[in-house]
């Protein structure tokens, strides 16, 4: 059984993360207005359900 305050601290601690870190991404899914990118299908989505990505630089404007 967890520590009651330890617990009760880590809930808080998710509730007090920055708006950018609780709204990020947690899967493929969630990326929203990337199809040409991450759609079914999709290059760089087949490299990473084949665990076949290497290093790369991806750049454009923010947002």
């Amino acid at each position: 059984m967890g520590d009651l305050f330890s617990d009760a601290a880590a809930r808080r601690a998710d509730e007090l993360a920055p708006l950018a870190q609780r709204l990020r991404p947690q899967s493929l899914d969630d990326f929203v207005g990337q199809e040409h990118i991450l759609g079914p299908g999709s290059a760089l989505r087949l490299a990473i359900a084949e665990d076949r990505v290497r290093s790369s630089i991806f750049y454009g404007p923010p947002g």
